[in-house]
């Protein structure tokens, strides 16, 4: 045998490999097959191309487990503490490199397009406001301001919780509304606080009575209170009355804890619905402050778990009990509050659904009313309304340091 022969045989044996390898003998050429064939490419992937293929099958199993698991069970709650501009934020960095991904680009980026329109409803991004334009206000439309109010005027991060800020009052007047949804209306007692902890514990309130600085500071203002929810109102106020979640509770979370029971309604009571007259209709105001969402991450935990189940049912008995009332209620409804949720979290789903939301009316894209230190990364504080009351205008403005939450200001009318 030559050198010719030789030659002629490694560029026989070069093209024979460069050739897509055909199916073997007998082998269907099925949609399975095909498939096969999609997930063992016939040539090695750079390291590149499978990282995206990485990141777009891990971003959809994570995203259709989210869409199933989110506000169901316990389990799948901290990852629902993930800020939800995550589930736009994802998608979009990957289909910004997936043309690389140049053997498998065209199969990529239609999944990875399919996951942002799956992940858009829990993203918080108000594409709205860029052509919601909210009506002008009739004449006597009513001013509403929701805020949680981060224990009242006590500034309970200093070291031993004695200081209050003078400024608070003013702050509340400043604003000058109609009816005030505030929550939080309580003290903590620093005293049996792990000053290493920040974590919130029952034995923790401290019952304060404000009424007497209310009527002085808020002259003309009604009055009505339950739990840890107060609501002051210079329209007239018909009704008044906290909803009882104990129904919705689990067996063993129904007995008051023993720390508490002087105080019964700030453990049965999340949700305070005052009825008020406006423009000659009545109308049912919602304030509420649901319980925090499961925080525990140490899911291998026992204590954490139950930690975590128990913050899960009481927010999930609280949901509901907001949901029996708001479908029995026949007047004109506008829930807002702290509902420790974000857009992201399925909990949302339990909400009446004859509830419009108005986020669109914000002039903000990316809405935050949570602060916690320097970063804004979450919405837990909503507006909603039934379709007969129309918000005109709607604004988160800061809080001047009194408070970890954004208030909600909100210009409404009935039946406009």
């Amino acid at each position: 045998m030559g050198d010719r022969d030789i030659m002629t045989d490694d560029v026989t044996d070069d093209k024979t490999d460069d050739r897509p390898a055909k199916d073997p003998p007998g082998e269907p050429d099925g949609p399975w097959a095909r498939l096969g064939r999609f997930v063992r490419p016939r040539r090695r992937w750079c390291l590149g191309t499978r990282l995206v293929v990485t990141a777009t099958a891990g971003w959809l199993l994570f995203v259709v487990a989210h869409l199933l698991a989110s506000g169901r069970t316990s389990l799948w709650a901290p990852l629902d503490l993930m800020p939800p501009f995550m589930f736009a934020a994802v998608p979009l960095l990957v289909l910004a490199v997936a043309p690389l991904a140049r053997p498998v680009r065209w199969r990529v980026i239609p999944v990875l397009v399919l996951t942002l329109v799956l992940g858009a409803g829990s993203s918080g991004i108000n594409v709205a406001t860029l052509w919601h334009t909210p009506p002008p206000a009739p004449p006597g439309a009513v001013k509403v301001v929701a805020w949680n109010t981060e224990f009242w005027d006590q500034d309970w991060r200093t070291s031993d919780g004695t200081r209050y800020s003078p400024d608070f009052y003013d702050y509340l007047r400043e604003m000058d509304a109609d009816v005030y949804l505030l929550a939080e209306y309580l003290y903590v007692d620093t005293s049996v606080r792990d000053m290493m902890s920040s974590k919130w514990t029952a034995d923790m309130a401290l019952r304060i009575d404000k009424l007497p600085e209310l009527r002085r500071e808020f002259p003309g203002y009604e009055v009505a209170t339950s739990g840890e929810l107060i609501t002051l109102s210079r329209l007239p106020v018909v009704g008044q009355r906290g909803l009882d979640m104990t129904p919705w509770l689990p067996a063993d979370q129904k007995a008051i804890p023993e720390v508490m029971r002087s105080w019964p309604t700030s453990y049965t009571v999340e949700t305070l619905r005052t009825d008020i007259r406006v423009d000659g209709k009545v109308v049912s105001f919602y304030n509420t402050q649901i319980n925090q969402p499961p925080l525990e991450w140490r899911l291998y935990d026992g204590e954490a778990r139950g930690s975590n189940q128990y913050a899960h049912s009481r927010r999930e008995a609280s949901y509901r009990a907001l949901r029996a009332d708001i479908e029995a209620n026949d007047h004109p409804v506008v829930l807002a509050g702290d509902l420790n949720t974000t857009p992201a979290m399925g909990m949302l789903r339990l909400l009446p659904e004859k509830l419009v939301d108005h986020t669109g009316a914000l002039p903000s894209l990316y809405p935050v009313t949570y602060t916690t230190g320097t970063l804004e990364l979450w919405r837990i504080d909503w507006v909603l309304t039934t379709p007969d009351v129309t918000v005109h205008r709607y604004e988160m403005p800061g809080a001047d340091g009194l408070s970890d939450h954004r208030p909600q200001q909100t210009v409404l009318s009935v039946g406009h």
